[in-house]
């Protein structure tokens, strides 16, 4: 059975897909997403699938300096072949791009075992729960009141018991603003539905200690996201102390010492990880754990596809971000998408993943 688990190759795709309008937080605009998929091909036949979100260099990467990394290993040897993957980039540096190449092979690779045993992956994983709650995410700042109340009340109306919606519009400058539009959200949704925010680091730590105490007393926020950048731990800890609702960062983690640092400065009071940044399932449970070696809570950062699986594994996860972009390019690329049911994504019985390209109707998109 061994040689029939070989990894005979990878087929690696690239895909952009434009926004259905323009949108932007209160740090960066964007007018599209690019996936880059990787479907590794087994000796016996098997293939599989796993993707990542980033920018199409990642595929170059992927092709010119990955993939011949894990040829020739057994499948099951996840571990070995994320190992070999990390060496091989050394010199071109662990975070960013390198990682999230990582992250899309690893992912695909144990998608790819969990067929190769016949089994779903959140059960090749040990999953500790059936399902995983999710929370609702988008609310771009370049968004109308309208557009903005209509997809959160959206969200509420299928059963989405907490939403979250970006602020720090024009970096912070537009801190009145931010304040009204959330007042617009929180009489839409009424008080029984939890509200989150997002500054994306626009703040600086005066103006964050300022609005997160407007935010908490005067709408019921629970959830305030990077309120100053994510890369100033004293600040965020500062704030933790202040403020009474959770702090949060961690989305632009990368590696397992970014997490622990982060958790050592007592920065958040709840860490976030994302699978498809952090070098993928691999090192995503390795995060999960340190965090829980800290009493910290975790939360996966956008991919909810990505995440339903091994998000269903650690004890002190708290939930899955249902990002609206990601979430939309799930359903033009794939089948097997899994839906909301009551506020939670609930794994099916498919192997690995459950996914399957729609080659036709991704074509369209396809750029490498």
């Amino acid at each position: 059975m061994s040689d029939e688990l070989t990894i005979a190759g990878l087929d690696t795709s690239v895909y952009t897909i434009p926004t259905e309008v323009p949108e932007a937080d209160g740090t960066l605009a964007w007018d599209a997403t690019t996936v880059v998929v990787v479907e590794p091909r087994l000796a016996n036949g098997t293939t599989g699938l796993g993707y990542a979100f980033g920018d199409r260099a990642m595929g170059q990467l992927i092709t010119e300096t990955l993939t011949r990394q894990v040829i020739g290993l057994d499948v099951r040897a996840t571990t070995a072949a994320w190992l070999r993957m990390v060496r091989s980039i050394r010199n071109l540096g662990r975070p960013g791009l390198s990682s999230m190449a990582i992250a899309a092979v690893d992912l695909a690779l144990w998608d790819t075992k969990a067929r190769g045993l016949g089994q779903p992956l959140h059960q090749l994983l040990g999953s500790v729960r059936d399902e995983v709650p999710i929370y609702g995410s988008g609310g771009f700042t370049t968004y109308s009141e309208r557009q903005l109340v209509d997809q959160l009340t959206g969200w509420v109306a299928q059963g989405i018991p907490r939403v979250k919606m970006k602020i720090g519009t024009d970096r912070g400058r537009s801190w009145r603003q931010d304040l009204e539009r959330v007042g617009r959200v929180r009489t839409a949704i009424g008080s029984d539905t939890e509200l989150f925010v997002d500054a994306n680091g626009a703040y600086d730590r005066t103006q964050a200690l300022q609005i997160g105490l407007r935010l908490a007393e005067r709408f019921d926020v629970r959830w305030f996201e990077e309120p100053v950048s994510s890369d100033d731990l004293v600040g965020l800890g500062e704030l933790r102390g202040r403020l009474p609702l959770d702090v949060t960062a961690g989305e632009y983690g990368y590696h397992l010492q970014y997490f622990r640092d982060m958790l050592q400065a007592g920065a958040v009071d709840v860490l976030q990880a994302d699978v498809g940044r952090c070098a993928g399932i691999t090192e995503w449970l390795r995060v999960a754990a340190t965090a829980a070696a800290f009493s910290t809570p975790l939360s996966a950062h956008c991919g909810p596809m990505l995440h339903a699986a091994v998000a269903t594994v650690p004890p002190n996860l708290r939930h899955i971000e249902y990002f609206h972009d990601h979430v939309r390019t799930d359903h033009l690329l794939f089948d097997g998408v899994l839906e909301p049911v009551a506020g939670a994504l609930r794994p099916g019985p498919g192997l690995g993943l459950g996914l399957s390209l729609r080659r036709a109707e991704a074509a369209p998109y396809r750029v490498a």
